[in-house]
């Protein structure tokens, strides 16, 4: 088996590419080893010390650390996955699918302006979702509110230095380009 890795513009973040399908349906994000016990890969990949942050993506793994070395790192974490791979064992457990049932509940915006939140989440969903995964990261719609339009930042997305700028410079623009009603976008 072999597993590539990317980095990202996030430096405490790499991107691992099993050449399988990681998550068939949905993402799945981990900030914790209490968090990952549903899931075998997660809660192994937290058995590394220095690992503080697991994502899912359709078929790539990002994980993020403290301040050691990634050459010290990755070995390990490349090891964890392939013998997870070849064991079989499925990647979630009894949980599956946590992300999208948490992102479902959470979201917030009126009625009133379910249109314009319909195009929101289509544009994010075609335009900017795939663009943010080849970076190992995930943008999701969270709600909209005066103008305001709130989203979730995941895997190296989380806490990247240039989140920022891809934020104002770049989902902002998209949204503010299609949708007037859009006048500023926060990440939540």
């Amino acid at each position: 088996m072999f597993i590539q890795t990317e980095a990202t513009p996030n430096p405490a973040t790499l991107k691992f590419l099993p050449g399988k399908v990681v998550m068939e349906n949905g993402t799945a994000e981990f900030r914790s080893a209490e968090e990952a016990e549903v899931s075998p890969l997660a809660a192994q990949l937290f058995e590394i010390p220095g690992v503080t942050g697991v994502y899912f993506g359709y078929d790539f793994i990002s994980v993020s650390k403290e301040q050691q070395e990634w050459q010290h790192l990755k070995p390990a974490i490349l090891g964890s996955i392939m013998e997870h791979f070849m064991s079989g064992k499925p990647v979630m457990g009894s949980a599956s699918v946590l992300s999208e049932v948490q992102d479902a509940g959470g979201e917030f915006f009126d009625e009133g302006d379910e249109a314009i939140v319909l195009t929101i989440k289509e544009l994010l969903e075609t335009r900017v979702r795939p663009a943010v995964a080849q970076d190992g990261g995930d943008i999701t719609f969270r709600g909209f509110r005066d103008g305001k339009v709130y989203l979730n930042m995941k895997g190296s997305c989380a806490g990247c230095p240039s989140s920022t700028a891809t934020l104002k410079h770049g989902v902002q623009n998209l949204l503010r380009h299609f949708v007037p009603e859009v006048q500023e976008v926060e990440a939540v």
